[in-house]
C-alpha cells in the first residue's frame, strides 16, 4: 500500500475525532510528526469567514456578520486593541486574508488592494537599524491634488526656523499652557494642528538634524482632516485630557502618564476624547526614537519591549472632501483629496506607531548612597551624530522609594552640556514644590546653573534619613538633548514665571572654615 499523503492523514485523524475536514479552512500537519497534536486547527465562521485557532475560540465568537466598508469603531462599546512589543516585525490584517501570503508586490493584491512601502530609513541601512512596512490599502497614499501653504489659526507661533531668534541663557519657567474652553456658547474650535506653539528648539528638519519642543491645547476633533510630519518623529505627551489618535495603522488612545510616538512619515488625526486637552510635543529631525542601552543593568529594566503597545488595523472606506496637512521643512501644506487616508487594510513591517504607559516603568535607583544621574530614567532615546550622545533622551521621575543613606537625595546642584526640558504632568516636582506646576515647564539651557530651590535644600540637608517613598502621585519629565536650544520670541515673553530667579535667593552662606 502507497503511504498516505498528508492531507489524507489529516482526514483520517479528523474523522477519528469525529471532526468533518470541509469546516476547516486550513489544517496543516507538523513534517516531523503525524500526531494529532501538531495539527494546526483554524476553524472558520462560516458567516464572516473568520479564522479562529481551536473550537473553543470558535464557540466563544459572537458573529456580527462578514466586515464591509465604511466601518467606523465605537471605541466607547468596543475597546481597542493592541500588539505588544518594540522594534520588532509585526503583521495585521483588519480583513481575512488581506496580507499577500510571500510577495510583499504582488502583481495583484487580495481584495483589489494597492501595495505601498512606507521607509522609515535607507534602503542601505544595516538590517538591524532598517525600518519599513508594507502597507495594503484601498487608495495609494499618492492620489492627491497638489499642496499649498496651510495656515492655522496659530501658525504664528508654530516654527521650525530657530536662527531668527536671539539666545537666552537664563533659567526659564512657564505657567501652565493655557486650556481652552468647551466648544459651546460659540467658543472657537481649535484641532490638535492649529494648536501647536513652539517653545523652544535648534537643528533644521533641511539637515536631518535637529529638533523642536511644541505644547498644544485643543478642544476639537480633526474632522476630515489628517497630519504627516515629513520632517521627523514625534512624541506626544498629554497632561490632561485624553486623546483617541487614529492612524493609517490604526487607533491608540493615550491618556496622561501615557505617551504615543508617531513615526516620521505617517498619518494621523488627533480627537480630544473628554473636552479640551493640552500637553507637551517633541519633534526631532534626522533620527528615531529606540530603547536606551542598558549595559551593565542586564537583559531587563526600565522600559520594557513587551509594554509598549502597537495599534491593530483598522480601516474605513470614506469618500469624502479629506485634507491633509503636511509639515515639510517647517512649515505647513495642505493637500486635498476625495477619500479618507485611513484605508489600509493590512499592513507588515517594523515600523509603526506605538503608546506607552509610564506607570509600568522599572525604576532603577541607588540603593546606597548619592544621587543618580537622571539618565538612570531614560523611556526612550533618539540618537545623536556623536556615538553615545543624544540628540534627544526622554526621561521620567516617577514614584520610587529614596534610601540612600549620608545623602543629600533630591536632585543635585548642576551646570550641564546638555539642554534640559522639564515639564509636569501630575503632582508636584521634589525638587521645586512651589511654581512648577502642572501643565508648565521650564528651560535649563546648556551651562545654566539649576538646581533645589531654597526649602528644598534647607529641609533635605537637615532631615532624619530613612527609607522614604517619593514623589507618589506625581510624575514629571525632561526632554534632555545635546543641542543648545533656542527659545522663540513669543515663549520668552508669554507665560512667563518672571521670578523663577528668585527661588535661589535665600540660599544662605552655610561655611564654617576659617581663612
Amino acid at each position: 500500500m502507497p503511504p498516505r499523503t498528508d492531507q489524507q492523514r489529516i482526514k483520517r485523524i479528523l474523522s477519528y475525532y469525529g471532526k468533518d475536514l470541509s469546516s476547516y479552512k486550513v489544517a496543516k500537519l507538523c513534517s516531523s510528526s503525524r500526531s494529532l497534536v501538531y495539527i494546526t486547527w483554524k476553524k472558520v465562521c462560516p458567516k464572516c469567514d473568520t479564522l479562529f485557532p481551536n473550537i473553543p475560540a470558535l464557540s466563544r465568537h459572537v458573529c456580527k456578520g462578514r466586515p464591509g466598508p465604511n466601518r467606523n469603531m465605537d471605541t466607547a462599546s468596543q475597546p481597542l486593541t493592541y500588539l505588544n512589543g518594540f522594534e520588532h516585525h509585526s503583521t495585521h490584517p483588519d480583513f481575512p486574508d488581506a496580507l499577500p501570503p510571500v510577495l510583499n508586490n504582488p502583481q495583484k493584491c487580495p481584495y483589489g488592494l494597492y501595495a505601498e512601502q512606507l521607509s522609515g530609513t535607507a534602503f542601505t541601512c544595516p538590517r538591524g537599524l532598517n525600518k519599513r512596512t508594507w502597507l495594503y490599502r484601498i487608495r495609494p497614499a499618492v492620489q492627491h491634488r497638489p499642496f499649498e501653504r496651510f495656515r492655522g489659526v496659530n501658525d504664528e507661533r508654530f516654527t521650525n526656523n530657530f536662527d531668527q531668534f536671539e539666545p537666552n541663557p537664563n533659567q526659564l519657567r512657564w505657567k501652565p499652557h493655557p486650556l481652552l474652553n468647551k466648544v459651546q456658547n460659540g467658543a472657537a474650535k481649535v484641532d490638535f494642528v492649529e494648536s501647536l506653539y513652539t517653545i523652544c528648539g535648534a537643528g533644521s528638519p533641511q539637515q536631518r538634524n535637529g529638533l523642536a519642543i511644541h505644547l498644544y491645547s485643543c478642544n476639537a476633533p480633526m474632522e476630515d482632516k489628517a497630519f504627516q510630519n515629513a520632517d521627523g518623529d514625534m512624541l506626544i505627551v498629554p497632561q490632561q485630557g485624553t486623546l483617541l489618535i487614529t492612524t493609517e495603522f490604526g487607533k491608540m488612545e493615550i491618556e496622561p502618564q501615557q505617551i504615543a510616538v508617531i513615526p516620521q512619515g505617517i498619518r494621523f488625526n488627533v480627537n480630544p476624547v473628554e473636552g479640551p486637552s493640552r500637553g507637551y510635543l517633541l519633534e526631532v529631525f534626522g533620527s528615531h526614537f529606540q530603547l536606551p542601552e542598558l549595559g551593565p543593568i542586564g537583559a531587563n529594566g526600565l522600559a520594557n519591549p513587551h509594554c509598549f503597545q502597537i495599534p491593530t488595523a483598522w480601516f474605513e472606506e470614506k469618500d469624502c472632501p479629506f485634507k491633509i496637512i503636511n509639515k515639510f521643512q517647517g512649515l505647513l501644506f495642505q493637500a486635498k483629496q476625495d477619500h479618507s487616508p485611513f484605508d489600509v487594510v493590512a499592513w507588515r513591517g517594523n515600523y509603526f506607531p506605538f503608546k506607552y504607559d509610564l506607570r509600568h516603568f522599572m525604576t532603577i535607583n541607588t540603593v546606597s548612597y548619592d544621587h543618580c544621574d537622571p539618565s538612570i530614567f531614560t523611556v526612550l532615546t533618539a540618537p545623536g551624530i556623536s556615538k553615545g550622545v543624544a540628540l534627544a533622551d526622554f526621561v521620567i521621575f516617577p514614584p520610587r522609594w529614596a534610601v540612600a543613606e549620608g545623602t543629600f537625595r533630591p536632585p543635585y546642584y548642576h551646570r550641564n552640556c546638555m539642554s534640559e526640558y522639564m515639564g509636569l504632568i501630575v503632582g508636584k516636582y521634589e525638587a521645586k514644590e512651589g511654581g512648577f506646576r502642572p501643565g508648565g515647564s521650564s528651560l535649563h539651557s546648556i551651562m545654566t546653573p539649576h538646581g533645589p530651590d531654597f526649602k528644598c535644600f534647607e529641609s533635605n540637608s537637615n532631615d532624619v534619613l530613612g527609607p522614604l517613598k517619593i514623589a507618589e502621585g506625581t510624575m514629571a519629565f525632561m526632554f534632555e538633548s545635546s543641542l543648545s536650544l533656542v527659545v522663540t520670541e513669543w515663549a520668552n515673553k508669554e507665560n512667563v514665571d518672571e521670578e523663577y530667579y528668585k527661588d535661589w535667593e535665600p540660599l544662605k552662606k552655610h561655611f564654617t572654615g576659617k581663612k
